[in-house]
Parts: C-alpha cells; sequence; structure tokens
C-alpha cells in the first residue's frame, strides 16, 4: 500500500499474514465488545469511538500493539497485564502469541465505562 490508509481493511492489507490474522481477531473481539463504537482511522491506525476515543491497534517491524489511549486502565489492570509489555496506554504483543479475547473484551468495557464517566462530568 503506498500512502496513509483510509480504512482498516486498506491497513490491514498492507500487513504480513501472520500480522493481519493476529490483529483481524482482536477487531473482531473489540467490535463484539463495543458494538456501538465507530470504526475509523486515527493517526494512521485502526481505532475505536464512543463517547471519544476508545481504543485502537496497529503492527510495527517487531510487534503489534493493543492502545487502550488511557494509562489509567492499564494501571487499573496491572496484575492482569503483568505479563505483557506495556506502557502508558499500550500493550505490546507478538503476531503469534495474540492477546487473549476475555482480557480485550474485559480492557475494552473498562475504556467504555470511563468515557461514559469522562463524558458525565
Amino acid at each position: 500500500m503506498t500512502g496513509k490508509p483510509k480504512t482498516i481493511a486498506e491497513y490491514l492489507a498492507a500487513l504480513s499474514d501472520e500480522k493481519r490474522a493476529a490483529l483481524e481477531k482482536l477487531r473482531k473481539t473489540i467490535r463484539a465488545a463495543a458494538p456501538k463504537a465507530e470504526e475509523c482511522i486515527s493517526y494512521q491506525i485502526p481505532a475505536y469511538r464512543q463517547n471519544g476515543m476508545l481504543v485502537g491497534f496497529g503492527a510495527t517491524a517487531k510487534h503489534c500493539t493493543f492502545y487502550l489511549m488511557s494509562s489509567s486502565t492499564v494501571e487499573t489492570h496491572k496484575d492482569e497485564l503483568k505479563d505483557y509489555d506495556t506502557s502508558k496506554g499500550t500493550i505490546r504483543f507478538q503476531a503469534d502469541d495474540p492477546l487473549p479475547a476475555a482480557l480485550v473484551r474485559k480492557l475494552v468495557k473498562a475504556r467504555i465505562a470511563e468515557n461514559q464517566r469522562l463524558m458525565c462530568k
């Protein structure tokens, strides 16, 4: 692919088969956990909006990434994320060892709740 992706499908099409498969699984899990979220491309990565930015995902040369877009969500779930490479609002994983769907669902639901709380302030 040349240029910036305009859709998630374009973004995924440019990846290796292994990374595409891992991120398609992640995408499916996010969509199931947040059926009202709008898919978009934000900062050149696939992302979801629901009452603000919700989560996103991407791939780099060395790993895949799940962006929680919230340092507090990473901190709140640090015990469950202790086996993963994390940083402020980000979880990195290998394509051949994807994040468990149950964990992704839990994190997406936590982000939905966090965005809802922020809207009500």
